[in-house]
């Protein structure tokens, strides 16, 4: 059975930070590409960050720089660092692993930013 476990929502202050934790058992994690997305009220789902089997990242213009997403292959888990948040930031974190037709999400974490 497939299972994929965000963890490390909260609230924080803009300016913050918080560590997004996305734990999978029942896969090949090594192969699977791993991503973020993040849906505010109101919005679509929208794409934050991606990390590749191989290690290549990608991000959304709006977190480069800020964001970092990294994973441990050997804990099955990835993560994501979040500094200088900001209000619109807010939103349900999800992440999704993807290799070929298998693609799983979790059921998100929120992360609300706000003073």
């Amino acid at each position: 059975q497939v299972q994929v476990e965000e963890s490390g929502g909260g609230l924080v202050q803009p300016g913050g930070s918080l560590r997004l934790s996305c734990a999978t058992s029942g896969i090949n994690f090594r192969l699977y590409a791993m991503a973020w997305y993040r849906q505010a009220p109101g919005r679509q789902r929208e794409f934050v960050a991606r990390i590749t089997g191989a290690g290549a990242t990608f991000y959304a213009d709006s977190v480069k720089e800020r964001f970092t997403i990294s994973k441990d292959n050997a804990r099955n888990t990835m993560y994501m660092q979040m500094n200088s948040l900001k209000p619109e930031d807010t939103a349900v974190y999800y992440c999704n692993a993807d290799w070929g037709n298998n693609d799983y999400w979790g059921q998100g974490t929120q992360v609300t930013v706000s003073s």
